[in-house]
């Protein structure tokens, strides 16, 4: 018998990016982010203390919802919010995802591929029907990102009435 080399152990950093759920004090970071997406938004105005109010409902009440991050030791580089809700016509529960970003200077590295694929297991692990977002109508960009996740375009529109 022809002995073997010994193979080489791919080594894996322990500050690579990862995706993992966001804490209470990563707060300040995700409304930043948060804040960051409105400021390119047609449909929303960035207000910093209301961003912040909805992601604290979000990480202090999980049977809602969850936010997650890519993030290595020392920094967060994105994050992707996913609210639980019904579906009459799945029978079920659902998904629907949001405020997928990732910060500017850390687009193209494949963070956003990572949120998404790690809320997809997520919903496949815990028995979620379906997947529902909604992305920018003028974004192209966006909507291919999408697609290339295994995203269809839906024939719903989505429609919103403000309760002030």
């Amino acid at each position: 018998m022809k002995p073997t080399a010994p193979q080489k152990k791919e080594e894996v950093s322990d500050d690579a990016p990862h995706v993992e759920p966001a804490t209470i004090e990563d707060l300040p970071i995700l409304t930043d982010l948060l804040t960051n997406l409105f400021l390119g938004s047609s449909d929303f105005t960035p207000d910093r203390v209301l961003q912040e109010r909805g992601l604290r409902l979000i990480l202090e009440q999980p049977n809602r919802g969850r936010i997650f991050v890519v993030r290595n030791k020392d920094k967060i580089f994105g994050m992707i919010n996913v609210l639980f809700t019904l579906s009459t016509a799945c029978g079920g529960f659902v998904i629907l995802m949001e405020d997928v970003i990732i910060h500017q200077d850390h687009r193209g590295q494949g963070y956003g591929a990572m949120l998404v694929a790690y809320v997809v297991e997520f919903a496949t692990r815990k028995h979620f029907k379906r997947i529902t977002l909604l992305t920018d109508r003028l974004s192209s960009e966006s909507q291919k990102f999408f697609e290339k996740q295994g995203f269809e375009h839906s024939q719903m529109i989505p429609m919103r009435r403000s309760i002030v």
